[in-house]
């Protein structure tokens, strides 16, 4: 632990009568909460708060936020999670009045401009894609996964596919895809890669049946490859009576390029938090749009943005008998819509299509710097990312956490590690199209410098960071026993 940068704990900065802040009496007839929660256990004594004056209260805040590692101030190579950077405008529309103080239950005629501003998304989503109806109400790509496969469960409870009991993932996938088709009750075929890192037709061909519900695939996959089959892919996945699920956490590398529905897919989800224009570190916040083709229009969850026949007005559509229902509460993450609609009007197509040009080229420019450092699985042209390995008998036992720790020293986010699995100690990495080239060269830099020491001196690698406030801790030990409070014993 590196004491010269550590803040200590809002707690530990705690001082006796120094709150900064007073609470104004309610206005109303006080009631004991046991009279109005009766039988239920309360507290008789207040929580031990931190009393501190507002000034400390925001200097803490702020030390700390500046401790973190963000896109604002270093660069983020978090292969799979298109941590680019988010136009501070966006920001600001997001926060109009107009959208920031609206109330989920407010009646529709109040609601018209953020009701219009959906069905537009909703229609340039739908073009950017090639489907034919979207819901806008997941709250991440993980859920609009769930949607997609709840309502491919549906479509075969409808259509004699009640034996179609198994979902097909290849192995270049994203992680969530099997825990996704697991949740809906789906048995999971994972499906191994062809030495090119692609999903290999005789195989898939061998593992479709009766019982095959659908395929879900990313793509580009998590190799940052390209799947050169895909049409091929799709075709047989419908000649078998499966439907075809797409992943779209890497869309940006294929923005005003490729078209998921252009590929034979059913099932589309988006992450408008990645590919257009949310900061979403942290854990959010996020929005997982999914479009679909006409067959599974039925089953979207409600409710859906709709016109009326008389006057053309918007309004909320619930009268949909197929529907899985509802995903989340309200109509989504109304923030999140707000910023992807204002990248996508300042953006427009050609904007668009520079955006999937500059992040294939940044990461091609990263793939030919270091392949003679790190070992290239799949030594050939990536889309947006693309994954090496740490493995090296050379390197003397560094593994892809020691390389990833060691960057933090150089003031740049580490890359993602350990994923995907097909890939021993594999660091993949994700540029965006965001990051000019004095940056790229810095990381380059940073990445043979490394390469350097773990040859020459492995343990410094090893006892790495140091420079930040927390070294290394015992992550596995911090997640099955976490403290979540504070003693003053310690």
């Amino acid at each position: 632990m590196n004491r010269s940068l550590l803040e200590p704990l809002i707690f530990e900065q705690s001082r006796p009568e120094h709150a900064g802040m007073d609470v104004p009496r309610a206005g109303v007839p006080e009631v004991p909460v046991r009279t109005l929660l009766p039988g239920v256990r309360t507290r008789t004594d207040p929580p031990r708060l931190p009393e501190v004056s507002e000034s400390r209260v925001v200097r803490h805040y702020t030390r700390l936020s500046q401790l973190n590692y963000s896109v604002d101030s270093q660069f983020y190579p978090l292969g799979s999670c298109t941590m680019k950077y988010n136009p501070r405008l966006n920001e600001e529309l997001a926060a109009l009045p107009g959208f920031a103080q609206l109330h989920p239950l407010q009646d529709e005629a109040d609601t018209q401009g953020v009701l219009r501003l959906m069905s537009e998304l909703e229609r340039a989503l739908l073009e950017i894609t090639g489907m034919d109806r979207m819901t806008l109400q997941p709250a991440a790509g993980a859920q609009g996964e769930l949607t997609g496969v709840l309502m491919i469960k549906a479509f075969h409870r409808d259509h004699s596919g009640e034996g179609r009991d198994t979902v097909i993932v290849p192995d270049s996938a994203h992680g969530t895809n099997l825990a996704s088709a697991a949740m809906a009750g789906y048995e999971v075929i994972e499906l191994p890669s062809s030495p090119k890192g692609l999903i290999d037709l005789g195989t898939l061909r061998a593992n479709l049946s009766e019982r095959v519900a659908a395929l879900m695939l990313t793509n580009p996959n998590t190799l940052g490859l390209f799947e050169e089959d895909i049409l091929e892919i799709s075709r047989a996945v419908h000649e078998a009576g499966a439907l075809c699920y797409y992943d779209g956490a890497n869309l940006n590398a294929i923005l005003g390029k490729a078209r998921p529905g252009d590929m034979g897919m059913d099932v589309v989800h988006l992450n408008l938090h990645k590919t257009f224009s949310t900061p979403h570190g942290g854990g959010g916040p996020g929005a997982g749009p999914v479009a679909v083709r006409a067959l599974l229009e039925p089953y979207l969850p409600v409710p859906l943005v709709g016109r009326s026949p008389t006057d053309g007005s918007y309004r909320l559509e619930y009268d949909r008998p197929l529907t899985v229902g509802r995903l989340k509460g309200a109509h989504g993450n109304i923030g999140v819509l707000v910023r992807a609609f204002a990248y996508l009007l300042r953006m427009g197509g050609d904007g668009l299509s520079r955006v999937s040009e500059d992040a294939v080229l940044n990461a091609n420019y990263l793939r030919s710097r270091l392949r003679a450092r790190y070992h290239l699985p799949f030594d050939r042209p990536c889309m947006h990312e693309f994954v090496l390995s740490a493995a090296s008998p050379s390197r003397k036992g560094v593994t892809a956490l020691d390389v990833a720790k060691r960057l933090l020293d150089f003031g740049i986010h580490a890359p993602t590690v350990y994923f995907p699995l097909i890939v021993p100690e594999a660091m993949m990495i994700e540029p965006t199209e965001t990051e000019d080239l004095a940056t790229l060269d810095a990381f380059v830099a940073a990445m043979e410098q490394i390469d350097d020491e773990a040859r020459k001196d492995p343990e410094m690698l090893r006892g790495a960071p140091y420079t930040t406030p927390v070294r290394r801790v015992d992550e596995a030990g911090a997640a099955r026993h976490p403290t979540l409070r504070w003693s003053a014993t310690g």
